[in-house]
């Protein structure tokens, strides 16, 4: 819709996470509200106080019901949306708060992971026409049997694009506690460079390989449906990151390290001919868990399969190969915590022979193993030992960005 210029701000649980960071994100929306801009904010819940709401829950049960997980967990940006709204008008801004039911951010029925499937701009459009700030609860949308969803970790990104997206936002810009996109963290690498402008499809790739930046969902979002998108600092007036179409930015061999240590190996060794060794993974589809990295090699005529999955699912996938173990047809199974990805992305990587082989040599020379690798056109995935993770980064950098 053209109706009129939307500009979509987002911000995260860092700056507002008080009183003090919640008037500075008010001074923000009211610098670009007087410059006369028609403004949707969405924000996350304060600080720390998702984990606050999972703890509890954890006092009550070790696995409490994902629909009243949901309905707990979207409390936190309710909070957020009402504390914000009296701050502006605090400073003479017309302000309306509106949770995701309220907002009609329909998602299917996926508790904890939802996904949006429509958002019905009515109300939205009515309060900007009549020039208010509306402030969106992020994280949280409604089913079609009118439960509370959540949209997962990091979703609030996701509502920000998806409504800059229904509502053809001229930008949404993600407000954070750092001032762009950079090659690595910088509390791992000190020499780690912020980037200007990067494309959809390399930030995606980050966020998706542990850069904790932008939730990947909401990255592609953004691509698809050409959503101008800003990373930028709440804190500082510094130029933050643009993120654009992959055709206008420079193919930098590698653009970027990043590193997620939430990760769990598991092998399957010793599958039995008659059995195929890809099973496992459709009765890990059934429980809508994600598999990540996948290894098969033969030896002796079996097959061995090694992948791996978030840490968090961990117990879960325990479960499910325990009680169909005999189907499975395997002889032993292996499992490994404590490791991390270290993951090396770049536009240029599909122009440039022997990333990999350098990416080796690094990490031996520092006597670091590589348990497994995966690669795409524009990145490679390394597993490696978590206690070495960091200092896999760091070589990394300084050997692909460090000049």
């Amino acid at each position: 819709m053209k109706e009129m210029d939307i500009n979509v701000l987002k911000f995260g649980g860092t700056s507002v996470a008080d009183k003090k960071k919640l008037e500075n994100v008010a001074r923000i929306i009211e610098k670009r509200y007087n410059a006369g801009e028609n403004i949707v904010v969405v924000v996350s819940a304060q600080g720390k106080f998702t984990d606050v709401l999972v703890e509890k829950a954890a006092e009550i049960s070790d696995n409490p019901p994902k629909r009243e997980l949901d309905v707990l967990l979207s409390t936190g940006e309710q909070i957020t949306i009402s504390l914000l709204a009296m701050v502006l008008a605090e400073r003479k801004i017309p302000a309306v708060s509106l949770t995701g039911w309220q907002t009609k951010i329909l998602t299917d029925s996926t508790h904890h992971n939802a996904r949006i499937k429509k958002i019905e701009n009515q109300r939205i459009i009515k309060e900007l026409k009549d020039r208010k700030v509306v402030v969106v609860a992020g994280f949280q949308g409604i089913s079609q049997f009118g439960d509370i969803t959540t949209i997962g970790r990091g979703g609030s990104d996701t509502t920000a694009v998806s409504l800059a997206a229904n509502l053809s936002a001229r930008a949404c810009d993600i407000y954070t506690d750092v001032d762009g996109v950079y090659t690595a963290d910088p509390r791992i690498v000190k020499n780690a460079i912020k980037i200007d402008v990067i494309s959809y499809d390399e930030v995606m790739e980050m966020a998706s390989l542990g850069a904790n930046v932008l939730q990947n969902r909401c990255v592609e979002i953004a691509r698809d449906y050409n959503v101008p998108l800003f990373v930028k600092s709440s804190f500082t007036d510094n130029e933050g990151t643009k993120i654009i179409g992959g055709g206008k930015v420079e193919n930098a061999i590698v653009r970027g390290v990043a590193k997620d240590d939430d990760v769990a190996c598991i092998s399957l060794i010793g599958i039995d001919k008659s059995v195929s060794e890809f099973k496992v993974f459709m009765l890990l589809a059934e429980e809508k868990i994600n598999v990540d990295i996948i290894l098969k090699f033969l030896e002796d005529g079996l097959a061995n399969v090694s992948f791996t999955v978030s840490q968090s699912v961990l117990s879960q996938v325990q479960e499910i190969i325990s009680a169909n173990l005999g189907a499975l047809g395997v002889r032993e199974v292996a499992y490994a915590k404590g490791k991390s990805k270290i993951s090396l992305v770049g536009n240029g990587m599909v122009m440039n022979a022997g990333v990999a082989a350098r990416a080796f040599d690094a990490l031996k020379e520092n006597n670091i193993r590589v348990d497994m690798v995966s690669t795409s056109e524009i990145k490679i995935t390394l597993i490696v030992d978590e206690k070495q993770a960091k200092k896999a980064v760091q070589i990394l950098h300084k050997e692909f960005l460090e000049i």
